[in-house]
């Protein structure tokens, strides 16, 4: 008996021993990724904290913890851990003692009547408890320390009901009178705004520094403590407009504030998540710039340097890309910014005095933020095809040698998984433009062999793929598939006028363009023409709907977070803004909403199965434009599937959800194109 079960226990071992490793990237592993984002050094760069958001699975939700690293590597330890919360954004006090942060925990954990809402918590900088320093009634969206630590200058909504005023058992009802009523993530907007306060910390009393029917936003204290900057629209109608501009006030009630920026087009528009940076002598302020309004997100954001005493605006590097997230060197000579270039975006040094460009990263990567301290050292958070953004130190960033120095590692289990190699493919389109993109083969690919191949199309318009680590692209080559990629015309990282070439043209040249990487990769011998997909979100939904009703050599498409029936977007999504800008009014402008609305007034020319997906929550993107081409399928009768995802914004968070998304991707794709 007992020689029986020494048998059976060694066939076991062996069976386990031989059971294959799960080495294919995966819909199970997009749970086990770890996004890191928020670096923030210390003022003497000894510290870096940053934010590490993961998947909490018995929760169904992503939740954030903060973590903090020594610059050079040791003591990478979590400050907090909180499965029932999330904290995020770490900032030092000025003497390095204390973090405070934003988390949307309860002060009292066993309070049930208590409202979870964000606030700014305070702890000890090297771990502790932490404790709650504003209470205010709806909410903090934004703030920053003051230098001396003794104030915080904080970004806080109207408060919906007054002090003491109790809660209605069901909401009141929505009212508004706003030109854009409503926004994804917040829901209809009425008259409450959202404000700069002045708050002491000693006492946990607040004051309304700029009250009035506008927002304010991305608050900024002088090194010198005197002024605190911030973003904001104004005019009649603020919200006709996209003329964002910086404005200055001193840290005391009843102060007057001064618009310091006059540039006739957004100064700092809140969507690029760049704060003014101030230099370290608080004489100037360096920002981000648009175009003219007229050109909303198609003109490249270029890095601008005002004299706050003089109201003096340079552009020290207009180079024809868009700049990101500008710190100021030690010395005040130069500036570190995100440059985005064709495919890559470099952490880089600009020279003030002749407007250098310098690289301090280099090849294929995807720079996403950095941070600069007062002692001169430099953090740049990042990635490339087969790594998600980590944080690296940058050694002798004055040099430019570009040395970067890891400090954080939270997707080592990467090491472990066969990832797909992703490659540069350059071509031309129909009319000889010169085109970009990128490819990624299968990941067992053998050279001579076909296979179905996926044309995934960005949003934006104006965005473009990069080399950083996209997860569903190696889900989808560890399962047989190649990649096409393009970028595009529309697509930012090649200049203002590759960008504006599909301006209120949408469906047209960038339709031409992808198709045309389609053809490279088939010349290639890579792409099977029998086995074609094509999908995307957002604005890639809209050109994957343009292309379907234009091209029937797709077998399978995947259409999530799109529309195609612009005259039933106009005033039913967010940017009625932007569509009068470029699209004009419906009733004026007949023969531009026809062309933009092409797929939908067209779908009986789509043959091609088609799943949608929609998220129910979307003001950016709502469902309608999803259910609208699900029906106009359905109706025609061909093969179709509606997904909803319920209570998700634009883009989803839900962990179930965002793998069941890629999960249901995968089974739309195999059923038509692996039969």
């Amino acid at each position: 008996m007992k020689r029986l079960l020494v048998l059976a226990l060694a066939l076991i071992a062996c069976a386990v021993s031989a059971k294959p490793v799960d080495d294919r990237f995966g819909p199970a592993d997009l749970a086990r990724l770890a996004d890191i984002t928020e670096p923030a050094l210390s003022k003497d760069g000894e510290f870096v904290a940053y934010t590490v958001s993961t998947a909490n699975l018995e929760a169904d939700q992503t939740q954030s913890d903060l973590w903090r690293v020594r610059f050079d590597g040791r003591e990478r330890i979590r400050l907090t851990h909180t499965p029932d919360s999330s904290e995020w954004r770490p900032q030092w006090s000025s003497d390095g003692q204390w973090l405070a942060f934003l988390a949307d925990r309860k002060a009292d954990a066993a309070d049930d009547e208590e409202d979870a809402t964000t606030q700014v918590w305070l702890m000890p900088a090297h771990g502790g408890e932490a404790r709650k320093l504003t209470a205010f009634a709806d909410g903090v969206e934004d703030f920053v320390w003051s230098p001396d630590g003794k104030h915080l200058a904080v970004i806080a909504f109207d408060p919906e009901f007054p002090p003491g005023k109790e809660k209605p058992k069901n909401p009141l009802p929505i009212v508004s009178e706003r030109y854009q009523f409503k926004e994804d993530g917040v829901g209809y907007l009425g008259n409450r705004r959202k404000h700069l306060y002045l708050f002491d910390v000693a006492s946990s009393k607040s004051e309304l520094l700029t009250p009035g029917a506008h927002d304010e936003q991305l608050p900024a204290w002088s090194p010198d403590g005197k002024l605190i900057a911030y973003v904001t629209k104004r005019g009649k109608d603020p919200d006709r407009h996209l003329n964002y501009d910086i404005y200055v006030i001193e840290p005391k009630a009843g102060a007057k504030e001064r618009q310091l920026t006059t540039f006739p087009g957004s100064d700092l528009d809140p969507y690029w998540e760049t704060r003014p940076a101030w230099s370290p002598d608080s004489t100037r302020i360096a920002y981000l710039q648009s175009g003219e309004d007229k050109w909303i997100y198609y003109a490249p954001w270029q890095l601008a340097v005002i004299d706050v005493a003089s109201g003096k605006t340079t552009l020290p590097a207009p180079i024809d890309r868009c700049f990101y997230k500008p710190r100021w060197s030690r010395d005040g000579n130069s500036l570190y910014a995100l440059v985005e270039q064709s495919l890559v975006t470099h952490l880089s040094r600009i020279d003030l005095r002749d407007g250098k460009v310098t690289e301090l990263s280099h090849g294929d990567r995807f720079d996403f933020d950095l941070d600069a301290s007062a002692s001169g050292r430099v953090v740049v958070l990042g990635g490339d095809d087969h790594h998600p953004y980590e944080i690296a130190a940058v050694d002798d960033p004055s040099s430019g040698s570009g040395a970067l120095r890891a400090l954080s590692d939270h997707n080592a289990w990467l090491k472990d998984k066969r990832l797909a190699e992703v490659e540069t493919i350059r071509f031309n389109s129909k009319d000889g433009t010169a085109l970009e993109g990128l490819l990624v083969k299968p990941l067992d690919y053998q050279r001579g062999k076909r296979y179905p191949t996926l044309l995934r199309i960005h949003g934006g318009p104006v965005y473009q793929y990069s080399h950083e680590f996209m997860a569903d692209w190696q889900a989808y080559a560890a399962q047989g598939y190649a990649i096409v990629a393009v970028n595009p015309r529309g697509s930012s990282g090649r200049g203002f006028d590759f960008a504006k070439a599909i301006y209120a043209d949408w469906g047209a040249v960038d339709l031409q363009d992808v198709l045309a990487g389609v053809d490279h990769v088939v010349t290639l011998g890579i792409a099977d023409p029998a086995r074609l997909g094509i999908g995307g979100w957002s604005y890639g939904s809209i050109l994957t709907n343009a292309v379907i009703a234009s091209d029937t050599r797709f077998k399978a498409a995947v259409s999530g977070a799109g529309a195609s029936n612009m005259y039933a977007m106009y005033g039913h999504d967010q940017y009625v803004r932007e569509y009068a800008l470029e699209l004009g009014t419906p009733w004026a402008n007949r023969e531009q909403y026809d062309r933009a609305s092409f797929a939908f007034l067209h779908a009986d020319r789509i043959k091609t199965p088609t799943l949608f997906q929609c998220a129910e929550q979307d003001l950016n993107v709502p469902c309608l434009g999803a259910e609208q081409m699900y029906q106009a399928l359905r109706s025609l009768d061909v093969p179709t599937q509606l997904v909803v995802y319920p209570g998700e914004h634009h883009g989803l968070t839900v962990p179930s959800y965002l793998r069941d998304r890629l999960e249901r991707n995968l089974a739309w794709y195999g059923r038509f194109l692996k039969p």
